[in-house]
C-alpha cells in the first residue's frame, strides 16, 4: 500500500555542490548549493537566488563547482549557512585556494574533484555553465588514471531528514544490467 504525502517534494539524492567565485577585489568566495545537475555532456545547471555569488558570476563570467565529501562536510555546511557578505568564509574555514588555469575562479584544494566553468547564462535564478576543465587531486585516481569515486566519499543532501549521506555501494551496471530484460 502507498501513502500520499502531498506536495512535499522529496527529490533524492541531491549533490552537495560548492560554487567558487572571485569578487571584484579578487577575493575568493564559496557557497553550498544542492539544486544542480547536468544539462548536457559538458554543461551544468545550478539554481541560485540572488546574492554575493551571483554578483560575482555576473562580474567574472566564471566559477568552479566542487563536490563535497565526508571529509569536507562541516566546511561545506558552513559555506551554505553563512553569507559571504557578512564574513570571509574562505579565511574562517581555513581552506586553501589556488586560481584555476582555465577560468577566473578559485579551486579549493580541500575538495578532490572540481569542475572549472564559464557562465553560459544566468536567468530566472538558473545558472548554466560550460565545463572547460575538470581537475582532481591525483590521490583520488585509480591505478588506470580514472576517478575513484569510492576514495572521495562524495556526499549527498538528504532533504527528507536534512542530513548529508555518503554515496554507497555499487548495486548495478548502467547501460548493461537492463540488457538482460531486452
Amino acid at each position: 500500500m502507498r501513502k500520499d504525502l502531498g506536495k512535499k517534494t522529496s527529490f533524492l539524492p541531491l549533490p552537495v555542490l560548492i560554487i567558487g567565485t572571485y569578487d571584484k577585489d579578487g577575493n575568493a568566495n564559496a557557497m553550498n548549493a544542492a539544486w544542480g545537475g547536468l544539462t548536457d555532456h559538458n554543461q551544468i545547471y545550478v539554481a541560485l537566488s540572488k546574492h554575493k555569488t551571483t554578483d560575482n558570476l555576473e562580474l567574472k563570467k566564471a566559477f568552479t563547482v566542487s563536490f563535497a565529501t565526508k571529509k569536507t562536510a562541516t566546511i561545506s555546511d558552513y559555506f551554505g549557512i553563512v553569507s559571504g557578505n557578512d564574513e570571509d568564509k574562505i579565511k574562517k574555514a581555513g581552506v586553501h585556494v589556488v586560481k584555476s588555469k582555465f577560468v577566473d575562479a578559485p579551486i579549493i584544494e580541500e575538495y578532490p574533484l572540481t569542475l572549472e566553468c564559464t557562465v553560459e547564462s544566468y536567468e530566472n535564478e538558473i545558472l548554466i555553465g560550460n565545463v572547460v576543465n575538470v581537475s582532481i587531486d591525483e590521490k583520488y585516481l585509480d591505478e588506470n588514471g580514472k576517478i575513484d569515486v569510492d576514495k572521495m566519499e562524495i556526499i549527498a543532501f538528504d532533504m527528507v531528514s536534512n542530513t548529508y549521506r555518503v554515496l554507497g555501494d555499487i548495486v548495478g551496471n548502467a547501460f548493461k544490467d537492463g540488457m538482460k530484460l531486452k
